[in-house]
């Protein structure tokens, strides 16, 4: 603006401006704020939209989708929490608590705040709150279908309050939904019926823990909606059947992705899907009464599929996966959790006839053991990810057939692996120089020595966690800080011999490091802390708990480097004070989280503070 007269707006046409808007990303609703003219035009762009559940959000509703005229996508989550802003007043307030400190702001200003921030480039997170926890409701569904006809997306997550009677009005005036999300609502048959009848354009639709449902309306739904349903996902949905899951294989010809939970549904349903649904790419059981005779079908049908998920599977054999692996040539995502009887011929299996997989997670299977895993180092050349856990009969030497035959090994996680060592992670240092995310937890034959291999060879490493390894000490540390330069996370907490000059090499290697726990690490002290207000300035989040050697002198240097910090944890820490306390709330404006003993707060601290602080009141 020059002389009081607007240039910029006279030169940049509508298009210009909703351009600019588009590529702002968080902030985006800072830009309503320039002028009445981009208030306008962002509200008329704005497509999509999040809200936070919790207070008297049925209220809001209406003055938002009076602003937002064009509204796609609209999402609305009890889970979800307020995000902490800062406000021009009271830094260290929630929106929540400056509606409720401040009442006889106006109008405008109180609508202002209640819009808390853009979550992504279209998106636009709110958090409602009020003095009133009602939750969002029928009144609010009811709205949202006046005011958004042209709805194609409505994700309602964990919703107590919505019933079939607000479902049965928001599709009968929607009838453009594509998603439909209703995870956690009391929604029964009446309201799938309506959805069965109304919306015809229907791709997607989640029933997670809608206990209100039967057969009967997904029965509708897979009659009406048959045509055009491709994702379909029902948990803890005790009333559904293999009735309904035939209904669906007999309607639903190109449905592509299912979620299956259930302890009432049992082979047949499953097998009616698979040969039903030929275009099935995504399989996720957690069905314990399904057999061997519904993977002997997917084999068979289900050519196209790329990802498979079982869960807790107690009466497949080697004979399902064995079908699978000869079937499914084109799969590329497989977990195996907490099936007993899978075993090294049945990971053989999909090793040999699924060359194309590139994420693996064997998960509690206890029969698997160090041959099936180098089937797969062996011809899964195109292996990206890699999880581990809790195979107490995987040694060494599965590791280091993955790690010479699996090169574009990225990420790699390890939990509870006795058998595991340094010669396993030292192998997969060498064979896959691409590694970028490591996670090894209580597998006690790891060591300096596998660690340093990876601090060697693993120069594009940006995700270190090395939980509770009581081998891994400083050594490892000064080597991941000499190699591992784009290191943003790193955790080592419980390894009690990493200490000061370990946290110190780290400081000095890695300027880019975002996230640090060393919780539980005794001999980390003061220096470590100075080191890494010298060397990493934009740390966001710090994890301190029960580091005894650390005081409020240590604590304080690292807080007036560190100004980008967010998240601190400091519990049970003896030579931290209320003083220390004080200071790292005082040099920190970007602070969202404190954790501390409630003893360690003042009343000043709590006043000026009480917002982000998360206080234990517990001794240890």
């Amino acid at each position: 603006m020059r002389g009081g007269e607007d240039v910029i707006n006279k030169v940049l046409p509508d298009e210009a401006v909703m351009e600019i808007m588009g590529r702002v990303g968080a902030n985006r609703a800072a830009c309503a704020l320039v002028c009445h003219r981009w208030r306008r035009l962002e509200s008329a762009s704005r497509q999509t939209i999040t809200l936070g559940a919790t207070g008297h959000p049925d209220k809001y509703v209406a003055k938002i989708v009076q602003r937002y005229t064009d509204l796609r996508q609209v999402c609305v989550d009890e889970k979800l929490k307020v995000p902490m802003q800062h406000h021009h007043h009271h830094p260290r307030l929630a929106p929540r608590q400056c509606l409720i400190r401040r009442p006889l702001v106006t109008r405008k200003r109180r609508r202002r705040s209640a819009i808390v921030l853009g979550s992504e480039t279209e998106g636009l997170d709110l958090g409602l709150n009020s003095l009133w926890d009602t939750g969002f409701s029928d009144t609010g569904l009811q709205v949202l279908a006046e005011g958004c006809p042209r709805l194609e997306k409505l994700c309602l997550i964990w919703c107590s309050s919505i019933s079939s009677c607000g479902l049965v009005i928001l599709v009968q005036a929607c009838s453009g939904l594509r998603v439909l999300d209703i995870q956690g609502c009391y929604v029964g048959d009446c309201g799938l019926r309506a959805v069965g009848e109304s919306s015809k354009h229907l791709e997607e639709l989640n029933l997670k823990f809608c206990e209100g449902v039967g057969d009967e309306g997904i029965v509708a739904v897979a009659e009406g909606c048959g045509k055009t349903l491709k994702s379909l996902g029902i948990a803890s949905c005790a009333r559904v059947t293999d009735v309904a899951l035939q209904s669906v294989g007999a309607n639903c010809p190109i449905l592509e992705k299912l979620y299956l939970e259930s302890e009432s549904i049992r082979t047949a349903g499953v097998t009616a899907i698979a040969e039903g649904c030929p275009r099935l790419n995504s399989l996720q059981l957690k069905c314990i009464n399904v057999t061997d005779e519904a993977l002997l079908v997917v084999g068979h049908s289900c050519l196209s599929l790329e990802t498979m998920a079982l869960f807790s599977f107690q009466k497949f054999t080697e004979s399902g996966l064995v079908a699978i692996g000869g079937g499914c040539k084109q799969l590329r995502a497989v977990t195996l959790s907490d099936s007993y009887y899978v075993s090294d011929r049945s990971l053989a299996a999909i090793a040999s006839g699924c060359p194309e997989l590139t994420v693996l997670e064997i998960n509690g299977c206890h029969n698997i053991g160090t041959a099936g895993l180098q089937a797969i180092g062996r011809s899964c050349r195109k292996l990206v990810e890699l999880v581990v856990k809790y195979c107490q009969k995987i040694g060494d030497e599965g590791l280091v057939e993955v790690g010479a035959g699996c090169p574009l090994l990225q990420a790699l996680h390890l939990v509870d692996c006795a058998g595991i060592g340094d010669i396993g992670v030292g192998s997969i240092a060498v064979g896959c120089p691409l590694l970028r995310r490591l996670h090894v937890r209580r597998c006690y034959k790891v060591g300096d020595k596998g660690i340093v291999a990876i601090g060697t060879h693993c120069k594009q490493m940006t995700d270190l966690s090395l939980r509770f390894c009581d081998r891994i000490g400083d050594d490892a540390l000064i080597a991941v800080g000499q190699g591992c330069h784009q290191l943003k996370q790193i955790n080592v907490s419980g390894c009690h011999r990493v200490g000061d000059s370990g946290l110190s090499a780290i400081a000095q290697g890695c300027p880019l490091l975002l996230h640090l726990d060393v919780s539980v690490c005794q001999n980390v002290g003061d220096m470590g802390l100075v080191a890494l207000g010298k060397g990493c300035p934009l740390l966001k989040e710090v994890v301190l708990s029960h580091c005894r050697r650390i005081t409020d002198v240590g604590l304080s240097l690292l807080v007036n480097k560190c100004k980008k910090l967010e998240s601190c944890h400091m519990v049970y820490c003896p030579g931290v004070t209320a003083v220390g306390v004080a200071t790292v709330i005082t040099s920190c404006n970007a602070l969202k989280k404190v954790l501390v003993e409630k003893w360690k707060v003042t009343p000043r601290t709590r006043r000026r503070a009480s917002a982000i602080l998360m206080e234990f009141c517990m001794d240890l």
